[in-house]
């Protein structure tokens, strides 16, 4: 891809994830907003409100992105072109899927916000892998927003999933709702700290933690679940203090 297409291309698909997000709650999109969608579909795993506030962070640091290609806060080489190139493919992509994702969650049509956000998993899998075997030195431009971003999406798609499976009324073969969510908890947390472990990602284990204290809040919270599930609260708990050890290990190992 031309460098100068390709930056052209990147802020153009930006703007226009940028907009789509704004307006799914300005409008909103289909007369109901992202969060009320969710609340459509009740379940354990779904973190307070507050927790989405992330989104503004990482919306932030892709801007960031989008700048730092275009050498706003140095000069880019030669070869940090052609490993931005391949980078911008994914990103293209994953901007493209999350507009779309955003108006097949607020049209009701969870299947497909689960294909759309299994697309953008993969592409921060494929963005991560990239900056990674490059080596890349730049950690606020490229290593960050993508660690963060890749970790939201991690964790977005579990609860994706889990509104699917609400929203068709699986039964859980009979296993109670909140075993269920323990399971999912535990699940969710062996992949982020394998994942943040390989990759030497304290960022992406912190997007965890994030969430599950999310999680805590809304089981805690009077305007949650009041804590009518304390083995939740406990579950998660345990996966947070899991979290911080894993962040323990991976800033001795860098030491």
């Amino acid at each position: 891809m031309n460098f100068i297409l390709r930056k052209i291309f990147v802020a153009l698909v930006y703007i226009v994830m940028i907009v789509v997000n704004y307006l799914a709650n300005a409008l909103p999109i289909n007369n109901i907003d992202t969060g009320a969608v969710s609340d459509l579909y009740p379940n354990l795993f779904a973190p307070a409100g507050i927790t989405f506030s992330i989104w503004g962070i990482i919306y932030l640091l892709l801007g960031l992105f989008v700048l730092y290609q275009f050498e706003t806060f140095k000069k880019i080489s030669l070869k940090e072109n052609k490993l931005l190139n391949k980078i911008s493919i994914y990103f293209i992509i994953s901007s493209v899927a999350n507009a779309l994702w955003i108006f097949s969650w607020h049209y009701g049509l969870l299947w497909v916000s689960i294909i759309f956000m299994l697309g953008i998993l993969f592409c921060l899998i494929k963005i991560n892998l990239l900056i990674r075997e490059n080596k890349s030195k730049d950690f606020f431009f490229l290593s960050l927003p993508f660690s963060i971003y890749f970790g939201w999406i991690t964790v977005a798609t579990i609860a994706n999933i889990t509104a699917f499976l609400v929203s068709v009324g699986w039964n859980g073969f009979g296993i109670s709702e909140s075993i269920w969510t323990i399971a999912i908890l535990l699940v969710g947390s062996i992949i982020g700290i394998l994942t943040s472990v390989r990759n030497r990602d304290i960022a992406y284990i912190l997007v965890f933690a994030w969430a599950y204290f999310g999680i805590i809040i809304k089981h805690t919270s009077s305007v949650g679940f009041n804590n009518q599930y304390p083995e939740i609260i406990t579950a998660a708990s345990i996966c947070i203090a899991l979290f911080l050890i894993t962040i323990g290990f991976l800033l001795f190992r860098k030491a």
